[in-house]
């Protein structure tokens, strides 16, 4: 089942960040190897779908993170 939420964080350095369900809840950790597109950089409120998986003894970690198609860079949208 696909999730989805926004990034909270992240972390060039470590290669890791933490992305916060749209549903409520704490937020998930992930790491780069998580992400679909490896190339981009997730950058602080884009909005992505995620699974999740149990690592250590019982955490949820978010995987297979996919950036939202047709979030814009800057999630702004017009009315009018």
């Amino acid at each position: 089942m696909t999730h989805y939420g926004k990034i909270k964080s992240y972390d060039t350095g470590k290669g890791s960040g933490m992305i916060t369900p749209d549903k409520g809840g704490d937020a998930l950790p992930f790491n780069k190897s998580d992400l679909q597109q490896q190339a981009q950089e997730p950058r602080a409120d884009q909005r992505y779908g995620y699974d999740t998986r149990q690592i250590d003894g019982g955490k949820a970690h978010a995987t297979n993170l996919q950036m939202e198609q047709g979030a814009g860079d800057s999630g702004a949208k017009q009315q009018g």
